[in-house]
């Protein structure tokens, strides 16, 4: 009679791959020691951690494209109950797992939802991690500013940009004085038609100045540069959206959210 050999980790690991957080369980296992970006996205962790309050115990916080769920599980440690979304069900399976082995459901959350569903989500979040998402997005402009209002104390952004960090004044030009759009500096957004790095879903480019005034515009105030193209922002109460404003109309019926 032959016995049925135990399950482990690598069989539950290897049941869910391909991984593309590389989580450190209890255990000291891996789910991507061999990832090609290195120890991802626990670098990029190590650049944001210090803008963090240690203890979060009582705030509540929102995972943007949470993937396996590495940046929700760090925020939990520190005490934060976290909504953790992102619209791949793979990656939902390997996150709720790995809730499991970290012992922190009762702290986390995950669902499969579009970053523009935020819009019908009520309330607010005192920290909000929009991480490596942006340039996914094909209504990128219209996901800040949903975002933007869901975020109460701090959000934490990151996004592929173009070289440079060029910033230039803004002023209003006439029609025909369009050579201005074209100077170092101006705002701008490149659009991928095809792919970029061979992914279709990697639509916008901006440069550094562009997602500033993005940033900006969605009634949001830069307050560091925590790593390399990652924004800490808060809240602008003296610079509010146009569409928290004269604009609300359209923000309404671009989202069919209502009031």
């Amino acid at each position: 009679m032959t016995h049925a050999k135990p399950r482990t980790l690598e069989d539950d690991i290897g049941e869910l791959s391909p991984w593309f957080h590389n989580l450190h369980l209890p255990d000291g296992t891996e789910t991507a020691p061999d990832h090609s970006l290195g120890d991802f996205p626990g670098f990029k962790w190590r650049e944001i951690a210090g803008c963090i309050p240690e203890d979060l115990t009582g705030w509540s916080a929102l995972d943007i494209g949470c993937n396996a769920g590495f940046y929700s599980f760090e925020l939990a440690r520190r005490g934060a109950r976290v909504l953790g979304i992102d619209c791949d069900s793979h990656y939902l399976d390997q996150a709720n797992w790995a809730a499991g082995q970290y012992a922190l459901q009762d702290l986390v959350e995950f669902r499969q939802m579009q970053v523009y569903d935020l819009a019908r989500v009520k309330g607010k979040f005192d920290l909000v991690l929009f991480m490596g998402v942006f340039y996914h997005l094909r209504y990128p402009m219209l996901a800040l500013d949903i975002v933007a209002q869901k975020t109460a104390g701090m959000m934490l952004f990151q996004t592929i940009t173009m070289p440079g960090r060029e910033v230039a004044g803004q002023a209003d030009f006439w029609i025909n004085e369009r050579d201005a759009l074209l100077g170092v500096g101006w705002p701008k957004m490149a659009f991928i038609e095809e792919r970029f790095a061979g992914d279709p879903t990697n639509w916008w480019i901006a440069n550094h100045a562009g997602v500033e005034a993005m940033l900006r515009s969605a009634g949001l105030k830069v307050a560091g540069y925590p790593g390399d193209e990652i924004y800490l922002c808060h809240p602008d109460p003296a610079h509010p959206s146009c569409m928290t404003t004269w604009n609300r109309s359209e923000f309404l019926s671009a989202t069919n959210a209502g009031e």
